[in-house]
């Protein structure tokens, strides 16, 4: 099964393999069954809990280049996927802040639906950074889950009144972050991974304490 769930990124259920387990945040290797994609494999993250019967990716497609993304949007039921073992390093450790640049959000997705489901994820923040508004991934969801101080949305390229629209820089961090003694995710494209981590240690975050795809 498939839909869309914003304007280019699509939610697909897939069956799961039989004894097949992962950790909330961790992704696997995904290829398309068919003889000349087989070899062509992508890492997509798990978006669904590890007791569904069911496996979920959501995954962006990109506009800019025909690669594997492109062909798995358009996929159609009966179509299969290989999936290969779980990996990743983006593991919940404590009450933190996670930090996602668009289709950034899709490892802590199913970490945010487990501590909901588990009635812990208050005390967590997330701060997430999108082009705009047709590009936020799973809005209401994230509304449903997180207290209201709790959930900062930031448009970068669309003046909207109805959230900020600041880039998350220095600045934007000591503006909404009081504690830099905590456990900090990060998860986005790489030049804004690699700026937030920097900036984060200049202010006082503990290099062990910024969980990020390694």
């Amino acid at each position: 099964m498939t839909e869309f769930v914003t304007h280019d990124v699509k939610r697909f259920i897939v069956e799961k393999p039989q004894n097949y387990s992962f950790t909330p945040g961790q992704a696997t290797d995904v290829s398309i069954n068919k003889k000349w994609l087989r070899g062509e494999k992508r890492p997509f993250t798990f978006t669904s809990l590890n007791q569904d019967e069911v496996l979920e990716f959501t995954i962006k497609n990109y506009s800019d280049h025909d690669g594997v993304t492109k062909k798995i949007h358009q996929l159609k039921a009966g179509d299969e996927l290989l999936i290969n073992d779980p990996w990743g390093t983006i593991n919940y450790k404590d009450k933190g802040v996670f930090i996602a640049g668009g289709a950034g959000i899709t490892p802590f997705i199913a970490i945010f639906r487990d501590l909901h489901q588990k009635g812990k994820l208050t005390g967590n923040k997330l701060i997430f950074s999108n082009k705009a508004e047709e590009d936020i991934i799973l809005q209401k969801e994230l509304e449903n889950m997180f207290e209201s101080n709790d959930l900062l949305l930031t448009l970068t390229q669309e003046k909207n009144p109805k959230y900020l629209n600041e880039r998350v820089d220095k600045n934007f961090l000591e503006k909404y972050i009081v504690n830099f003694k905590q456990d900090f995710y990060l998860c986005g494209p790489p030049p804004m991974v690699k700026s937030l981590k920097e900036i984060l240690t200049d202010l006082g975050a503990n290099v062990d304490q910024i969980v990020f795809e390694k």
